[in-house]
This record gives C-alpha cells, sequence and structure tokens, in this order.
C-alpha cells in the first residue's frame, strides 16, 4: 500500500482547443492561430483590389491605343479620299470632255467611263465608345482607305490612257494634214513656173516646202501644224501672184486687142474722098474720068504727090489715074 504522504496526484490531460493553439514564431514567440487566416484574408482582398485596379488600367490603356488606332485609320480615309476626289473633279473631269472620235483608241474613253462611275465608301468615323466598337470601325476605316488608294490608281491610269490617246490622234492628224498640203504645194510650185508676178512668192514656196519636209516625221504636233500654216500662206502668196499676172496679161490682151480695133477701124475710114466721087478732069481728053480725093476725105500736096499708075483703062481711066491703098474703090 502506498502512504498516503507519497501519494502523488495524477492529473489527465486538459485538451486546449484548436484555435488557442500558439505556434512559435521564428524568434521563439508564439503568435495566435487565427492571425494566419487574418493575414490571408488581407492579402486576398489586396489582390482584389489590385487586380481591379490593373485590369482598369489594362482596359484603359486598351481603349486608349483603340482610339488611336481608329483616329490613324479615319486620317488615312481622309486622306486617301481627298487625293481620290481631287483627281475625280480635276484631271477625270477633262478627259470625260473627250469624245471617242477625239482619239486614237475609243476603248480609253469606255475604261474611263467606267473607272467614273464607282461608288466611293461611305465614311463613318470612330464613334463607338468601346476598345471593341473602335477595333471593328479601325477595320472598316482601313478597308475604305484601301478603296479609295486603289481607285485613284486605277482612275489616274484611265485618265491618262485617254489624254495620251488624244496626244497620238492629234499627232497622226498634223503628220496627215501636213503631207497633204505638201503636196499641194508640190504641185503648185511645179505649175506656177512662168506664171506668177512676183518670182519671190514661189522662193518663199519652196522654203516652206523644205522646212516642211524637216518636220513632217517628228514628234511635236504644234511645230508639225506651224509649218502646215507657213505651207498654206506660202500656197497662198503664189496663187495670188498667178492671179494677178492672169489678170494683167488679160488686161494686155484687151488693151491689145483694143487698139488693134481702133487701128481697124481708123484705117477703114479710107472710104471718104474728096468730091465724093469719080469725076472728069477739066480739059481732060478722050472723055477720060481722073480720082480727086485722098484718104479720110483729105485733099493736099500728099494726094497730089501719090504715084498714079496706069490702069489701063480700067474704072474708066485712061491715063494718069489715082489707086487709092489696097484698092478701095467706091463707085
Amino acid at each position: 500500500m502506498m502512504n498516503e504522504n507519497d501519494k502523488t496526484e495524477i492529473l489527465e490531460p486538459v485538451e486546449t482547443p484548436a484555435e488557442n493553439i500558439t505556434e512559435p514564431s521564428k524568434d521563439g514567440r508564439k503568435c495566435p492561430k487565427w492571425l494566419l487566416p487574418l493575414v490571408a484574408a488581407v492579402c486576398a482582398v489586396i489582390l482584389v483590389v489590385a487586380g481591379i485596379i490593373g485590369w482598369n488600367a489594362y482596359s484603359g490603356a486598351k481603349l486608349a491605343e483603340a482610339k488611336e488606332a481608329c483616329v490613324t485609320a479615319a486620317d488615312t480615309v481622309r486622306n486617301n479620299a481627298n487625293e481620290y476626289n481631287a483627281l475625280l473633279n480635276g484631271d477625270a473631269a477633262d478627259a470625260a470632255a473627250v469624245k471617242a472620235e477625239q482619239v486614237k483608241d475609243s476603248k480609253t474613253v469606255e475604261s474611263l467611263g467606267k473607272e467614273l462611275k464607282a461608288s466611293a465608301p461611305e465614311y463613318e468615323g470612330c464613334v463607338a465608345e468601346n476598345a471593341q466598337g473602335l477595333d471593328a470601325a479601325a477595320v472598316k476605316l482601313n478597308e475604305q482607305a484601301d478603296w479609295y488608294e486603289t481607285h485613284e490608281k486605277s482612275l489616274s491610269k484611265a485618265v491618262r490612257a485617254v489624254v495620251e490617246s488624244k496626244a497620238a490622234k492629234r499627232l497622226d492628224d498634223a503628220k496627215t494634214n501636213l503631207t497633204a498640203k505638201l503636196d499641194e504645194a508640190s504641185k503648185l510650185l511645179a505649175d506656177s513656173d512662168g506664171k506668177v508676178a512676183d518670182n519671190a512668192t514661189r522662193d518663199a514656196l519652196s522654203n516652206a516646202i523644205d522646212a516642211a519636209n524637216g518636220l513632217k516625221d517628228g514628234n511635236d504636233p504644234a511645230k508639225i501644224d506651224g509649218a502646215r500654216k507657213t505651207l498654206e500662206d506660202a500656197i497662198n502668196g503664189v496663187n495670188a501672184s498667178v492671179q494677178a499676172k492672169t489678170d494683167a496679161d488679160a488686161q494686155a490682151a484687151a488693151a491689145a486687142a483694143q487698139a488693134q480695133a481702133q487701128a481697124q477701124s481708123t484705117y477703114s475710114g479710107v472710104s471718104s474722098y474728096s468730091g465724093g466721087a469719080y469725076g472728069r478732069t477739066e480739059g481732060s481728053t478722050s472723055g477720060s474720068n481722073t480720082y480727086r480725093g485722098t484718104t479720110s476725105g483729105g485733099s493736099g500736096p500728099a494726094a497730089a504727090s501719090a504715084p498714079k499708075p496706069n490702069l489701063n483703062g480700067a474704072y474708066g481711066c485712061t491715063e494718069d489715074c489715082y489707086v487709092p491703098p489696097n484698092n478701095l474703090i467706091q463707085h
């Protein structure tokens, strides 16, 4: 048996609640067990707040980026549209006024007409309020910018084709007209030899022909047209000189004919004689008749000194009868 004095009280262990159990810290001090969940909760709150702040920052940056991209796309559309419209209202409008008969290739006019019928896209701009809407608007604006750029190039090509075709036809027409005028000038130069009032006009025509021959194969329609105009002026000068000589020759011929007619009229006036008839001379014998008279009805020494051949009884004369010129004897 045990001595009551030796008895010791055996105590059973008492369990302590878990939430009150503390763990020793690194420095050996014990911390309340509830502290760790509290710290974890605070950290979680901090993370959530940080996430929200970060998301808002990201969203704001994304929105700003989308706005910038949309604005850039809008600026590109405006620039491309301005270039297209400037061409459309300028050179393209001038080329559109060119007719098919004014160009060498009429297909160029048809192609330009098709380009002018293209419908430009409708500009909407950056009207969305979120990044997704702005991104979609930027995509559409970039497509519109591409449309303007593509059609500006194709329209410019069509306009250039019309302009070049018109220039080609003008050059061909200038060469054709000059060639025809050269043929006319060369023929006139040959036909007018000796038929002009002033031969300097033929020299000018010859020089114009030489100059035109030097330009007829050129590529400058303005110079070719100038050579043709010079030829026309030279041709007109020769024609005028030919006409002047023709008129002068006609006047000279008319004057000569008039002078000849007057001479013949004067010459035929030798039908008027003194006394108007043949008369018997006073004291004549054998009944002979003597012609007394002169040309133009005059009388005098000239008539007395005219030769008096013997007509051997002609016209009633037996001797010393006067015979008028050309035997113009009137009874």
